[in-house]
């Protein structure tokens, strides 16, 4: 038992140890303990906030709600604009993309920060559910939405603290142009019923999220297939993530959509 923890503080050392020097100092990168404590904070929320909540009356939240939104469309407009100008500058390969760590490169720097606002937007849309569960939401509050919130904050601690740039960037890319579709939804929604016959596209928007995990997944198939100077691993996990998403994502559209209309009929 004691080798078996010496060898485990031993990996535990190495991978502190062995993540890229230029993102190490940024906040929440170096260490998995504050992202870690950040995880169970969350699924406390999740577990207790539905019985704090239970003989109390909702919140409106709507001023807030509109802020928060149309914040978050901004920074995913932000975020989307940087990986894609930086990407076209600095000429990178959408089919291979090895990360560029060197710290005399302005351009490998500045992708590398947009991949930390990017991890960083994943902690603050966890706020996502804390509004469900003040709202008294909480149907929405499903296995599929806390196992995306739970598994992105992770996924991209890995990619800020390893890999800040590289193939990493076409995910951050797509991702936060869906957000800026989806950020809006949500901002207009939350406007009031009056705006409902303007919000008729919310299947789309569904249809928008997968399109986006098929691309992902197409676009990591090829590279972890491929020889390229980018870790393996990673490519093998994002393989694996996507496709429990396209699993999870397809069964909710079916739900949704397919079966609820069917009843209709």
């Amino acid at each position: 038992m004691a080798s078996t923890w010496l060898r485990l503080k031993e990996f535990y050392d190495w991978a502190l140890q062995n993540g890229d020097e230029r993102t190490d100092p940024w906040f929440l990168v170096y260490s998995p303990a504050p992202v870690t404590t950040v995880f169970f904070m969350y699924l406390f929320v999740v577990w207790f906030g539905p019985k704090l909540m239970e003989n109390r009356k909702a919140f409106d939240l709507k001023a807030v709600l509109i802020t928060y939104n149309f914040s978050l469309v901004g920074l995913s407009s932000y975020m989307f604009y940087e990986f894609l100008v930086t990407s076209l500058l600095a000429n990178y390969s959408y089919l291979c993309q090895p990360v560029d760590y060197s710290s005399s490169s302005k351009l490998g720097i500045r992708m590398a920060k947009v991949c930390w606002w990017f991890y960083i937007s994943k902690v603050v849309e966890l706020l996502d559910t804390v509004f469900f569960i003040l709202r008294k939401k909480n149907n929405q509050i499903t296995f599929l939405h806390v196992y995306h919130h739970c598994t992105m904050i992770f996924n991209w601690w890995a990619a800020v603290k390893y890999v800040a740039g590289g193939q990493s960037f076409f995910i951050g890319m797509l991702n936060s142009f869906v957000h800026v579709v989806m950020y809006l939804y949500y901002g207009l929604a939350a406007m009031g019923p009056q705006m409902q016959k303007y919000l008729w596209w919310k299947r789309y928007l569904t249809i928008l999220q997968m399109v986006q995990f098929f691309g992902i997944a197409a676009h990591t198939f090829y590279n972890l297939f491929s020889d390229c100077d980018y870790p393996d691993g990673f490519n093998l996990v994002v393989c694996l993530y996507i496709v429990s998403l396209i699993l999870l994502f397809s069964n909710f559209y079916y739900r949704s959509y397919v079966r609820h209309n069917r009843k209709e009929e």
